[in-house]
């Protein structure tokens, strides 16, 4: 069973180049999640109602065959993967036309935020049913290992303008963050990014500053923010294609 999702790249969503920036990529697949979500009778609503739980999203991966472009239409599809454990994974296609442009791997959590327990999905059965079934993808996300080395780019100081319904910074903004620190306004025009992966360690909230390091090696960089005591609050890793 999957869910679609259809949206227009708009004004918003993209760079210089006219290609859709990562952050916004981020954000249409997350919508589609929360939407299939709220459509198999799972999303926030359900299941805060009678868990007390939200999703929270720990790890997304894409790669992507050539960059989506401004006044693009595109679909997202999107199905999880049946699960007795804590981890849910959620597959991701999208589409233009009928050309299929990328695709997308992502690890949730559902978790209590009043004592951060988190539940297994087999204590859920609204998820019964719901599974991707043969469309399930084969790749798994592990923990980015990211090598020494890495030197400081920037400093970030976290605002209101980063949050989101949880009143932490919204899980997009930390592509901003790593495209910012490996300053990728420079790269050439035929450049674009063709494959990243987000690790989500900490929740981050307002008022707060993170120091932003990163590494280049050859057409991929190594980002990872640290709070003001050193500990990682997100790590991730860029890919840079050509046309």
């Amino acid at each position: 069973m999957f869910y679609e999702h259809e949206f227009r790249i708009d004004s918003r969503d993209v760079d210089g180049l006219g290609q859709c920036r990562p952050s916004a990529l981020l954000g249409h697949l997350q919508e589609a999640a929360t939407r299939a979500a709220e459509d198999g009778g799972f999303g926030r609503s359900a299941l805060g109602d009678k868990y007390r739980a939200v999703w929270v999203l720990s790890r997304i991966w894409f790669r992507l065959e050539r960059p989506l472009r401004w006044d693009e239409q595109a679909v997202v599809r999107t199905w999880y993967r049946e699960s007795r454990g804590a981890m849910m994974y959620r597959d991701f296609d999208i589409q233009i036309g009928e050309e299929r442009v990328g695709e997308s791997v992502s690890v949730w959590v559902l978790l209590r935020p009043e004592d951060k327990h988190i539940l297994r999905l087999s204590q859920v059965p609204e998820l019964a049913g719901h599974g991707g079934g043969e469309l399930c993808k084969e790749k798994t996300l592990s923990k980015l290992r990211l090598p020494d080395g890495l030197t400081r780019a920037d400093s970030r100081p976290l605002r209101y303008s980063d949050t989101d319904i949880n009143g932490h910074v919204n899980n997009t903004r930390y592509a901003d963050f790593a495209c910012d620190a490996v300053h990728l306004e420079g790269r050439r025009p035929e450049e674009f990014v063709q494959e990243m992966q987000i690790g989500y360690l900490a929740q981050c909230w307002p008022g707060e500053t993170l120091d932003i390091l990163a590494l280049r090696e050859g057409e991929q960089f190594l980002v990872r923010g640290e709070d003001a005591g050193g500990a990682v609050r997100f790590d991730a890793s860029m890919t840079l294609g050509l046309l």
